[in-house]
Order: C-alpha cells, then sequence, then structure tokens
C-alpha cells in the first residue's frame, strides 16, 4: 500500500516500479526464447510484473485523478 501522497515521492516510486516492469518484460522475453525454461520461475516473474502494473495504475491515478465534469 502507498504511504505518501507527496508528488515527488509517487513520482519517484512510478519511476523504479516502471523501471522493473520493463526489466521483467525484458527478461520474460529472454527466458520464452530460451529452449529450456523454467516454468515455475517464468510463472512468478509473470505474476511479479502484473503486480508491478496494478501497483504503477494506482499511483498514476493518484497523480492524475478523475474529475467530474
Amino acid at each position: 500500500m502507498l504511504t505518501t501522497n507527496n508528488p515527488e515521492e509517487l513520482h519517484a516510486m512510478l519511476l523504479e516500479l516502471t523501471t522493473e516492469h520493463h526489466d521483467l518484460d525484458v527478461a520474460i522475453a529472454n527466458m520464452m526464447d530460451a529452449p529450456a525454461t523454467d516454468d515455475l520461475l517464468l510463472r512468478r516473474l509473470k505474476k511479479r510484473k502484473l503486480h508491478l502494473k496494478d501497483r504503477i495504475a494506482l499511483i498514476e491515478r493518484q497523480l492524475d485523478p478523475d474529475v467530474p465534469a
């Protein structure tokens, strides 16, 4: 859970999470191209990537909340 509403801290967290998400994306792609893939590790990486995606979306919503028209 996020413990801050400070925009600067949120931007820093967002940058860190998006970097990790991208790194996982590259690692997953490399593993899928490898002939001998550890399926359990691949599933765990995909699950972690999905978790990061959810956290990124949450931070983005905090930084740019919907404003009713």
